[in-house]
This record gives C-alpha cells, structure tokens and sequence, in this order.
C-alpha cells in the first residue's frame, strides 16, 4: 500500500513536472505587482504637508474655529486629517468624547491603509517554499531518469540519460530562482509600505494631540470659571 502510494506520488510529480509551479508563481508575482502600484498610488494619493496642517489646525483651534478647524481637515486628502476630522464632529460633548471618535477613525483608517498588505506579507514568506516544492519535483524527475538508465542497459539510453538527468535538475534550479525572485520584492514592498504606515500613524498621534490639548484646555478653563463663580456666589449670599 504504502509502496503504491510513493510510485503514484512520483508518476504524478514526474508526469506534470515543475513547469506549473513555474506558471504558478508568475501568477502570483503578477498580483503581487498590481498590489504594490494599486498601494504605491494609493499613499501616493494621501500625502500632504503635514507640518503645515497641524499649523492650520492650531491657528482654528486658539480662535475657537472648530467649523473653521473641520473645513481645514476635510479639505486634506490625508489620513491623519480624516481621524482630526471624527474629533472635531465630537468635540463639543468633550474631550472624551472626541478622544473615543478619533480612537475609532484611527482603527478604520488603519484597515484602510493595511488593505492588501497581507497578501505580500503571505507571498514573501511562502514564495520560496512554492519555489522549493518545484525544486523537489524536479529533482524526482532527475533520479527517475536515472533510473530507467539504469534499467535500460543500452549504449543509447546511456547517453541520453545524463542529458535528460541535466535538464531535470536545471528545471529544479530554476523553481527555486523564481520562487526567490517573487518572494524578495513582495518582502521589500510589505516593509516599506509598513514603515508608511507606522509614520502615517505616528502623525495621527500628534494631531489627535493637539486637538486634545485644546478641548482639554478648555475644560479646564470652563471648570475654573464655574468654581469662581461658585466661591463669588457663596460669598454674596
């Protein structure tokens, strides 16, 4: 049984050959490469100065412009704005309020960035593995070959066993080179574009900040009036 199971195994293996995989992994590589340009023109399309945006968003904000602040925000095309922008729809029922907003706004904007991502990260660990399983096949072919050779005592099939032998084994090397050659690029564009994200991150971080500061400061100050009119009251009476 388990005899059959290897001889079946290997006249599918041989039968087939690596080529599949070969055409296996230039699907791959082709969607991996429709994703990192569809990703590249997609951070492409939410840049902006965001030094100047957080200058813009303070200037509203010590005017007490929050209209003004929002129109600011929804006017940028950037991430870092839309989360801003979640803030500001809460901010009069308080900072907590707003912080929550923006807590949610960051989350779905992260699933937004990381859209596809996975599917590199997928393809760059497991590439070279695919490339491998070709690998294999190949090299079961090769001693397949030498194998009839050896059953075949002629001066012919002698002579064409290492030819054929060669040819198995440089099919086998050449899974392995495009299995790599797809899984490198695909690691590159998921690092990179990881790095995008954390930066994309770091920057919503601030802006969420400053617009805290702000709500807060104003909590603060609202609270300090209610006490000096409070002590004022308590003394007139």
């Amino acid at each position: 049984m388990e005899s059959n199971l290897v001889e079946h195994s290997k006249h599918l293996m041989v039968s087939f050959g690596a080529a599949w995989v070969m055409w296996l992994m230039i699907g791959l590589s082709v969607i991996s490469v429709a994703i990192m340009l569809e990703r590249a023109w997609f951070f492409w399309s939410l840049r902006d100065d965001l030094v100047a945006l957080a200058k813009t968003l303070r200037d509203h904000l010590r005017k007490g412009d929050l209209e003004g602040a929002r129109r600011a925000m929804e006017a940028s095309p950037s991430a870092e704005a839309a989360v801003v922008v979640a803030g500001l729809m809460e901010a009069d029922r308080g900072p907590k309020a707003a912080e929550e907003a923006m807590a949610g706004a960051a989350a779905l904007q992260r699933m937004k960035l990381e859209k596809r991502l996975v599917y590199l990260g997928t393809l760059g660990n497991n590439a070279p593995f695919i490339g491998l399983f070709g690998t294999v096949i190949g090299v079961v072919q090769a001693f397949d070959e030498l194998g009839k050779a050896a059953n075949q005592a002629t001066t012919s099939a002698a002579g064409m066993a290492p030819q054929a032998v060669m040819s198995s084994i440089a099919e086998a090397l050449v899974a392995t080179a495009i299995g790599l050659g797809v899984a490198i690029p695909a690691v590159v564009a998921f690092n990179f574009f990881q790095r995008v994200i954390k930066a994309k991150l770091a920057n919503t971080e601030a802006l969420t900040r400053v617009l805290l500061a702000h709500l807060h400061g104003q909590a603060d100050e609202g609270h300090v009036a209610g006490t000096d009119r409070k002590r004022v009251a308590e003394e007139a009476g």
